[in-house]
Formats: C-alpha cells, sequence, structure tokens
C-alpha cells in the first residue's frame, strides 16, 4: 500500500512495530456527527417509564461483549448502592454477554438497581442517554480495547456527558484524565 490509514495511535503504532514505515500511515480518528449526538433535557416520559425519576444513574449504552467490563461494573454495584441508595445502572443494548449479566443481576440480588432495556431503535439512543448523569465504560485489558478507540465516550462527550472509563489504552487517546472525563 502507498499509504495506510490508522483510527488511532494504537494501530498505527501496531502497524509501526509490524515494520510499516512511519511515513506510510497516518491517523484519522474516530469522530461523531455532532449534529447527532447534542446535549438534550431529560426526557421524562421515559425516566418516568424505566422509574428513574429522582434517581441518580450510571449508563452504558452498546454491545455486551466480555471485553467491556460490565462484569466488573456489576460487582461493584453492591458497594455503589449501599454508599448511594438512589443509585441506579440503566443497561441499553444486548449482545453475548447478555444472559450472564443478567444471571449476575440476579445472583447480586441487585433487580431493583439495574435496568435492562435491550436493544433499543437507534433513534431512541439519545433519549435513554438523556437520562444517564455519568457514563461508564469500564473496559478490560485485552489487545482490541489497548489498540482500538471506542466510539461510545466520544458520543457520550459529545452530548456533554461526564464520562469514567478504565484506564486502557483506547480511552487513553480519548480521555484526558481529570479533564474530559476519569480514567
Amino acid at each position: 500500500a502507498d499509504q495506510v490509514i490508522a483510527i488511532c495511535e494504537g494501530l498505527r503504532n501496531d502497524m509501526l512495530a509490524r515494520g510499516i514505515a512511519a511515513d506510510k500511515v497516518s491517523v484519522v480518528p474516530n469522530g461523531v456527527h455532532l449534529q447527532e449526538f447534542l446535549p438534550q433535557p431529560r426526557d421524562a416520559a421515559l425516566s418516568a417509564k424505566l422509574g428513574l425519576d429522582g434517581m441518580q444513574v450510571l449508563g452504558f449504552i452498546g454491545s455486551f461483549y466480555h471485553y467491556e467490563g460490565l462484569d466488573d461494573l456489576l460487582a461493584a454495584m453492591p458497594a455503589l448502592r449501599v454508599a448511594m441508595p438512589r443509585l441506579r445502572l440503566l443497561l441499553v443494548g444486548g449482545g453475548p454477554m447478555e444472559q450472564a449479566l443478567k444471571a449476575q443481576v440476579q445472583a447480586l440480588g441487585l433487580e431493583d438497581v439495574v435496568i435492562f432495556t435491550g436493544r433499543v431503535a437507534h433513534a431512541e439512543v439519545n433519549a435513554y442517554a438523556s437520562l444517564v448523569d455519568l457514563f461508564v465504560f469500564p473496559r478490560k485489558s485485552m489487545r482490541l480495547t489497548e489498540l482500538v478507540t471506542p466510539l461510545k465516550p466520544l458520543e457520550s462527550m459529545a452530548m456533554a456527558k461526564p464520562v469514567l472509563a478504565s484506564d486502557v489504552g483506547g480511552h487513553q487517546e480519548l480521555i484526558h484524565d481529570g479533564d474530559t472525563g476519569l480514567l
């Protein structure tokens, strides 16, 4: 190839380590369409429907893969529940880990704290995001998460939502700890 385009520095560095000349590798970073992810007021009807009125809401919107670390987040919820009785966790999406996560919620007795919505239409995502006070991205460290930048934190930040993410390579490129979010 005359030129290789990577979506992040992690992938660029991986290509350089494979022997591709630095002048042949460029980065065009991930981005989101800002007109699709605007800050918006809380959707009062959806909040009432989900029982989130007056609650502090942690949220994750995306696919439920093992590397997303949602099992680790659920493991922390009993302690968080004691410290913050009005805290709720809103999980929007689905995927291979969905049944295991639901079983974990049941085993931990968190059915009144964790809300699974299932997958929602793309046009409805922003309404669910409007309910979230803090987006959480507890990704596990592995080759994929160290090299690749995810889109979901960018979408959250575009909506002016606070972001808390695990300190893995892909997140480190997107989130400046203490400035644009917390790692």
